[in-house]
This record gives C-alpha cells, structure tokens and sequence, in this order.
C-alpha cells in the first residue's frame, strides 16, 4: 500500500519513500506509475498531490508530492534556487583513490539508434556538481553517500561513472546490470519553508543495500547544509 510509504505529511506537502521500480511518469507502454496511486495519496484532501520533482524508475527514496499548486510552485522554486539539501547512497562498482571530493562534470543529453539517449559529460552541457563520500567498502565495491549540488537528469548515475570512473552496481544505462537492481537511493530530502518548519524526511536504507553488507548510511563526519 503506497499509505505505507509516507514519510512526512503536512497540509502542504509529502515525502514518499518510493519504491524502486515505480515511474513517476506513465511509461508509453501503459504499466503502472505513481500517477495510479495519486488517489490514495489525498488523505483527506479532494486535490490529489503532485510530484515536485522526478526520481528515475529504479531509484527507491524520498520524493516530495505538493498538496496544492501553490505549494508545488514554491518547492519547484526551492529547487530551482538550490535551497534544498538531498543526499543519496548508492554502491559502485569500484573503490575510488580519495575518501571523498566534489565531481564539476557539465552533462548533455545524447542519443543513438542502437542505445537509445542517455547523458554524458560534456564542455558544451549544463553545470553538473555533486559533492560525494565513501562510507564503506566490501568485495572490490564502495559505499557511497551522494550530495548533488544540481539536479540534472541521471546526474549521480553519470557522475558515478564518468566522475569517478565506476558505474553504479546494476545500472543498465552507465554500467552492468546483470540481474541486480540499481544500487540508487535518495536517503535523505530536506526543503526550507520561510516562517515554517522545513520538509524533512530521511527513508530507511533498503535490504537490497544489506545483501552488498552495507547498511546505515549516515556518515560521522556528515558534508550537512553546505552539501547542497
């Protein structure tokens, strides 16, 4: 029951742990997204709730839903803005050089008849930075924690691969993905609202994380606000 998965809910917004596997958007083949959920997501409300901005499909975590337009429009002015904090793990496939460092990779959308479109870095793109440190590493891979400073499309999963030169673990894009889900999630969401308390909501690591041997996620030393 998507119910299950609030992890914050006021009047004016809610935080969603999404499952990976679910589309924000209706996919062209017709399956199931979040939209056919929307109506279980009103809690008492007439208006269904709107998503403020996007998670790709396999990415599981916080995604935040406006309760009225008014409020969709000043969070999508938040994130424009870069006001709001969000911090990602994953698992790559690798262990990078540094215990942590920030990736300034610029990206631009590209496609082709045999793979499809999908984005890579580029001079000419639009300014991509996430800053990013490991938290763990077991069996030739890295556990990672994300602070993405933009919000491009695919940043991480770029930025994992290009950035450090080791794709996400499952992702069927940038790396390998051999059966296994995309090791993505968005741990941790946090929108400021002026004269009210921010949005806030953190969504527990998956099981998919422990079956790597990871778990938790939440460094000593953590980047906080300045993360972006």
């Amino acid at each position: 029951m998507i119910q299950d998965h609030v992890l914050f809910i006021d009047g004016e917004a809610l935080i969603i742990d999404k499952p990976a596997g679910l589309p924000v958007d209706p996919p062209r083949d017709g399956s199931i997204s979040l939209e056919n959920h929307l109506a279980n997501l009103t809690f008492g409300f007439k208006r269904w709730p709107t998503p403020v901005h996007r998670l790709d499909r396999d990415t599981s975590g916080c995604l935040l839903l406006a309760r009225n337009p008014k409020a969709h429009a000043r969070f999508q002015q938040a994130f424009e803005a870069g006001q709001v904090t969000k911090r990602y793990l994953a698992v790559i496939d690798g262990i990078p050089d540094a215990p942590s460092g920030m990736i300034d990779l610029a990206l631009v959308k590209v496609s082709s008849a045999e793979r499809g479109w999908r984005m890579t870095g580029s001079p000419n793109g639009k300014a991509a930075r996430t800053r990013w440190r490991m938290l763990a590493q077991k069996d030739g891979r890295a556990f990672i924690a994300f602070y993405p400073e933009t919000g491009r499309t695919h940043q991480i999963r770029v930025h994992a691969a290009e950035g450090l030169g080791f794709p996400i673990t499952g992702d069927p894009v940038y790396g390998v993905a051999n059966g296994r889900k995309m090791m993505l999630h968005a741990a941790q969401l946090t929108v400021p609202r002026p004269g009210k308390p921010d949005i806030h909501a953190e969504a527990p690591t998956p099981d998919s994380f422990r079956a790597f041997g990871f778990a938790g996620g939440q460094p000593q030393d953590d980047l906080g606000d300045d993360a972006g």
